[in-house]
This record gives C-alpha cells, sequence and structure tokens, in this order.
C-alpha cells in the first residue's frame, strides 16, 4: 500500500500526520464556489425546462446497455442522467423527494430551484451576503406558502360525482405522451384510488394497486381489472383455461418429496430399489394432491415450480394449477381472495382457501404470450391496470403517467385543497411576495424580491413551451391579474382563448405545490450555504 503522507511529532511530543499531493488537490472556495454551484444548477435545471407543460419536449435517454426511455418525467430523466457534478446530483436528489413525496411535479421543482439560483448570482455580484439572501429566501417562502393557502380552494369528494377528482388527474396527464387518451387513463386512476381508498383514514394503500403492461395493442386498450393479473398460464396445456367459483389453494411449499436440508448422497445399486423409490415419490405425490382435493380447492396457485410426473397426476385429478408465481403476486392474491398463504401441505385447511368468482385466461392477438385474470375476489378492494402500446417504451411512459395520476388523487384524497395551475398560483404569489417585500425594513427585501422572481420562471418556461413570447405573455397576466384581482388566470398553453384556469379545468393539488416551494427553497439554501469545495486531484499514476 503506497503510504499517503508522513507522521511527525510536534515540540510536545503529539503525532501531527502531514498528508502527500495535498498541492494537486483542487479547491474552490468564496465567490468561486457559489458561482460554481449555481453555474451547475442552473445547468440542470435548462435541461428540464423544456420538459414543462402540456406542450413540454420528451427527452431520449440511451442507456449504457443500448436500451431506450422516452420520458418528459423530471425525476426519470434526472435519475437516468450521468451527472458527476455534486450539486447536479443534489438536484437529482430534489426531484427524486418530490418524486416519492408527492409523485407530481418533479420537472417544475428543479426548473424553481435553478431560478433560485440564478436570481442569487445577480445579488452575489451586488455583493450581498449569501447567508443574507438565504434567510430572505425563507421569509418569502413562508410568505408564499401563507398566500397559497388562502388562494386555495376545497375540492368536493363525493363518490357518485367523480369529475373534479378526474380533471385534476388529467391536468397531471396533459404533458404526458398518453394525453391522447387523457380522459380514459383519468378515469382508470381515478377509479384505481377510490376502489382501494379508505375514506375514514384519509389514505390510499399503494401496494393493493398494480400496473401491468403488455406490448401490443393500443393506449386505447388499457383496462382496469378489479382483481390481479399475473404473468404466468395454466401449468398444462390442457388443463381448463377458465375456473368459475374457484377455491384457491396458496401455496408456498414446493410439489416434492421431503428430503433433508443438509446435503445427502442416495446410492441404488438394483432395479428394486429404484422401484421403490419411484414408488415413494409417486406415493407422496399423490398424498399431496389428495390433501389439495381433501380441502376443498379447485386451484392451485404454488410459487415454486413442479415437474412433469406432478403436472400429469394434478391433470388426472382435474386439479388446475399455476406455478412459478412470484412472491408479490402471491401475497396480492391471498389479500384479494381473502386466502391464506400455506407454507406446508399439512397446514392446508378449508377455512385458508381464497375465492374468487372468475379466474380465466387473458390471450393477446396472434402471440402465444397469455396471462391469468383473477376477478370477483373476495375482498373486492384489490386491483390492476392492465396497460397496453405499440411498443416498451409507449408502455414505461404510460406506466410512468399513470403512477404520477395515481399519486395526484391519492393525495387529493388526503388533502383536498386544490390551486390553479398554468402558472397561475405562482404569478398570484410572485405579485403578493414583492408586495410584502416593500414591508422589510432590512436587506433581505433584495432576496424577496428575486425570490419574487423566481417564481415567475414556472409561468415563462410553460408560454415559451407553448410558443408564446415569453416576457409579454407573463406580464400580460400578471396585469390582468392584479386588474382583476383574480388568482386563477395563468398561461393559455393550449391556445383555448382563455386565461382562466378554473374554466380550463387545470388543477393542481395544493399539498404537492406547497412541497415543491419547500423543497427547492430548502435546497438553494444549503447550496448557498456552502463556500468552500476541494475536489480530489488527478492521480500521478
Amino acid at each position: 500500500m503506497p503510504s499517503v503522507g508522513t507522521l511527525a511529532f510536534d515540540e510536545f511530543g503529539r503525532p501531527v500526520l502531514i498528508l502527500k499531493g495535498q498541492e494537486s488537490k483542487k479547491r474552490l472556495f468564496g465567490i468561486e464556489a457559489h458561482k460554481s454551484h449555481i453555474l451547475a444548477g442552473k445547468a440542470v435545471a435548462n435541461t428540464l425546462k423544456t420538459s414543462l407543460g402540456p406542450r413540454g419536449m420528451d427527452k431520449c435517454m440511451v442507456s449504457p446497455d443500448g436500451d431506450i426511455t422516452i420520458t418528459n418525467d423530471g425525476a426519470t430523466i434526472l435519475s437516468m442522467m450521468d451527472v458527476e457534478n455534486e450539486i447536479g446530483k443534489l438536484l437529482v436528489q430534489l426531484s427524486k423527494s418530490q418524486d416519492d413525496e408527492i409523485g407530481d411535479g418533479t420537472t417544475g421543482v428543479v426548473v424553481l430551484a435553478g431560478a433560485l439560483l440564478e436570481q442569487a448570482e445577480a445579488l452575489l455580484d451586488k455583493g450581498i451576503h449569501p447567508i443574507r439572501i438565504a434567510d430572505g429566501y425563507e421569509l418569502a417562502a413562508k410568505m408564499t406558502l401563507e398566500h397559497l393557502d388562502k388562494i386555495s380552494e376545497s375540492y368536493p369528494l363525493d363518490l357518485k360525482n367523480l369529475d373534479p377528482l378526474i380533471n385534476t388527474a388529467m391536468t397531471t396527464l396533459g404533458s404526458k405522451i398518453i394525453n391522447r387518451c387523457q380522459r380514459q387513463m383519468a378515469e382508470i386512476a381515478v377509479n384505481a384510488i377510490m376502489n382501494v381508498a379508505d375514506m375514514k383514514r384519509r389514505d390510499v394503500n399503494f401496494e393493493l394497486i398494480r400496473v401491468q403492461g403488455k406490448v401490443g395493442g393500443r393506449l386505447e386498450d388499457t383496462i382496469l381489472v378489479k382483481g390481479v393479473v399475473v404473468d404466468k398460464t395454466f401449468s398444462h396445456p390442457q388443463m381448463p383455461k377458465e375456473v368459475r367459483d374457484a377455491k384457491i389453494a396458496i401455496l408456498t411449499c414446493p410439489f416434492e418429496p421431503p428430503k433433508p436440508k443438509t446435503k445427502h448422497k442416495l446410492d441404488i445399486t438394483n432395479v428394486e430399489d429404484y422401484k421403490k423409490l419411484r414408488e415413494y415419490e409417486k406415493e407422496k405425490f399423490s398424498e399431496m394432491i389428495k390433501s389439495i382435493k381433501d380441502s376443498g380447492a379447485n386451484l392451485v396457485i404454488c410459487q415454486w415450480g413442479f415437474d412433469d410426473e406432478a403436472n400429469h397426476l394434478l391433470l388426472s385429478q382435474q386439479l388446475p394449477a399455476v406455478r412459478w408465481v412470484g412472491g408479490p403476486e402471491i401475497e396480492l392474491i391471498a389479500i384479494a381472495t381473502g386466502g391464506r398463504i400455506v407454507p406446508r401441505f399439512q397446514e392446508l385447511t378449508a377455512e385458508k382457501l381464497g375465492f374468487a368468482g372468475h379466474v380465466y385466461e387473458l390471450d393477446f392477438g396472434t402471440t402465444s404470450d397469455h396471462m391469468l385474470c383473477i376477478e370477483q375476489c373476495k375482498k373486492s378492494n384489490t386491483c390492476t391496470i392492465f396497460v397496453r402500446g405499440g411498443n416498451k417504451m409507449v408502455v414505461e411512459e404510460a406506466k410512468r403517467a399513470l403512477h404520477d395520476a395515481l399519486c395526484v388523487v391519492r393525495n387529493l384524497v388526503r388533502d383536498n385543497r386544490i390551486v390553479y395551475g398554468g402558472g397561475a398560483c405562482e404569478i398570484a404569489c410572485a405579485i403578493e411576495v414583492a408586495k410584502q417585500a416593500n414591508k422589510i425594513p432590512t436587506i433581505e427585501q433584495y432576496a424577496i424580491r428575486a425570490f419574487a422572481d423566481a417564481l415567475e420562471s414556472v409561468p415563462l418556461a410553460l408560454a415559451e413551451n407553448s410558443g408564446y413570447s415569453p416576457l409579454k405573455t407573463v406580464s400580460d397576466v400578471k396585469s390582468q391579474q392584479i386588474a382583476q384581482n383574480n388568482p386563477r388566470l395563468g398561461i393559455d398553453c393550449l391556445n383555448t382563448g382563455t386565461n382562466d384556469m378554473k374554466a380550463q379545468s387545470v388543477i393542481e393539488t395544493l399539498i404537492g405545490k406547497r412541497q415543491q416551494i419547500s423543497l427547492a427553497t430548502q435546497l438553494v439554501r444549503m447550496i448557498l450555504k456552502i463556500d468552500d469545495i476541494r475536489l480530489p486531484g488527478e492521480s500521478d499514476e
């Protein structure tokens, strides 16, 4: 191992380690460090800016293996980008935090953070201390959150009228590749959430919703199955393809004779011993199948595989079976059918069986692909969204879009307050924050005004992506908001002829918008407080 330095001792005998190669290390400090951080943040934000809004462009990401992903989801783009800069990595984590907590708004949060850093650069050039800028941003974020609460509206959660929820989901899907099936996908997302939502606790268990995809067909063929869809078929081609009133034995034990857990060796020296072993195996298989028949089951779902002999015996006993079903699917089937997962054949009883009204195989076109669909389950609150698409990229992007829509509807179930999108709430907050800045006597008022300007970055990006003149469009909407005192006016991205976002049904959740502003401000505060950075230099070797 090469030496990293020299050990010396001072006059008191205390050891001092003198490190080698410090001159080769790169160091940035003071204003240079701040400028470097801001440049990196702006570069990442500018990459995502063109993906914002319903007219936003998609990005094509190619992995080292040659896999292609086409998406405009901010979190997906950043996670697949090879970002080496340490500040760029912080913005990637910022987008991931928004995705984990809210599920939507991953592009907007990075655009806002980039705009805040850009405004901070101008303030640093004026000679304002970074800590004063960070404190001003914190004050402005607090004012913004208070104003968002004032302009928010409560949305009715009525199970008989789901249109308000569908409109919110449609806003989320408007910028996705699947926006031609916007209404259909929004209805699927809302119905899925309402199917599993616990309205007393105001919460949604996402584990009860599965999103399965299969290449082939059109996006319009996407359906919501109130049950479970698994990518498996019956184990024998001559087994029935449909089972009505299925009593399901859910097994995690393999169909094979018992054997010691330790290493063992079996020597067979004559034909009689071999015949005895074969009879023993057959007897054990028969016992296993008898225990299933005795429990009253008429369908077997097994986590493990079984050989041809066991398969033949199951067929001869008229017991349809499915093998190699994965752990998550087994658990979901158990939840849906109300059955218990059985680890040993001896423990199988009638009380542990699951129930489903209809189990059948789905066929796809001319291919030999089949999937198993379990419907009319005992507990009907599990569901599967079955996505179809022309190719793998479309199916994967549709899954991501549906995940965003599901998260938005889940957020409305948790907190039914909304604000209007299209940059309307950002412009309203910018006007209010700029007004409040004049009342601040300290130097932080410069940072508060800068925060108000940064808030306008979202409507500016929306206008630019929609083909409008950004400054003219945003200034027109801003003047209309001030004149009419109407916080619902935003950017008319789809050129419908009205700037009223309520009339256009462009709706965003309050909880998502609050999270965007809080996370972006926290990150920018942290970046502004870094004034010294040391990087490893190039190796001598």
